[in-house]
């Protein structure tokens, strides 16, 4: 077991680089969400993060160019290694966020009663569902982006370059997670989520759709905090991690861990990026 874990370690970064551009879509399999755990669950809240950082400085059309393009180069080096370094800087903050004992015992507890009492009937209609919340969230997160790009709205703009980065944070720690868990899903070997059984990033543990559109939602809930964002954005997020339980895809603390990590990605990254003036939801005050 120690060869194989630091098998994974070693190929991590590869894997990492590799992969950057994929999302979580090749899941299947999952559980349900509320059915049967044994006790509340909390999580704690990140402290507060470093904010003497802008958001994605140094884009290359925000200074001219010399003669030779030599500005130009400086600016797409220098934003590389600038949001290299920040991101690395979030996952120091965010790896460790759902996995204190008081909020993942209990949950690994009762995967396997779960996963037993939930019904094999919904399963399709389940994946569907999960897909289609995925994607409307992922499209709004878009179209906002579209418009501040198009129009000059900064709110807009500012939203779709977080949603950027949460992504690329969301990917940075669910990849590696994956791969190192190598969890069986629901109806994989003896149905009993065994860890460390693959040795790839399309496993049970974290779950990967919940992670992903808790990210997203919640840059948009935050950025927009009105009642309706918040209703369907959460909303979708919810979706997402029910019908990925119920379509038997995951067990139920893939499903806790996955979505936790997704919305204290987004609201780490909102809170460290944003500009008060566009958000009342913005307490930063760099």
């Amino acid at each position: 077991m120690s060869i194989g874990s630091r098998a994974r370690g070693s190929a991590l970064i590869s894997l990492v680089l590799i992969l950057f551009s994929l999302l979580a879509e090749g899941q299947t399999r999952a559980i349900p969400l509320s059915s049967g755990l044994g006790r509340a669950v909390t999580y704690e809240t990140l402290p507060d993060a470093p904010t003497s950082i802008e958001i994605l400085p140094g884009l290359p059309f925000d200074e001219p160019q010399s003669a030779g393009g030599q500005n130009a180069n400086e600016h797409r080096n220098g934003f590389i290694v600038r949001n290299l370094k920040r991101g690395l800087e979030d996952q120091k903050s965010l790896y460790a966020a759902p996995f204190k004992p008081k909020n993942i015992t209990g949950l690994l507890a009762v995967d396997r009663q779960v996963s037993r009492d939930t019904s094999k009937d919904h399963v399709d209609i389940s994946h569907s569902i999960a897909l289609g919340a995925l994607l409307g969230t992922s499209a709004a997160a878009g179209g906002i982006w579209a418009y501040g790009l198009k129009t000059g709205n900064r709110h807009a703009d500012e939203t779709g370059e977080l949603e950027l980065e949460s992504l690329a944070n969301t990917f940075l720690i669910y990849t590696p997670m994956q791969f190192i868990a190598g969890r069986e899903r629901p109806d994989e070997g003896t149905g009993n989520g065994r860890f460390l059984r693959h040795g790839n990033f399309n496993t049970s543990f974290p779950a990967g759709h919940p992670m992903f559109t808790w990210t997203m939602a919640t840059v948009i809930a935050h950025e927009y905090p009105k009642t309706w964002v918040r209703i369907l954005a959460y909303g979708a997020a919810s979706t997402v991690s029910v019908t990925r339980l119920t379509g038997r895809n995951h067990f139920t603390s893939d499903i806790w861990v996955g979505s936790v990590l997704g919305y204290l990605i987004g609201t780490h990254i909102f809170h460290m990026r944003c500009d008060p003036n566009l958000s009342e939801a913005c307490h930063n005050t760099r």
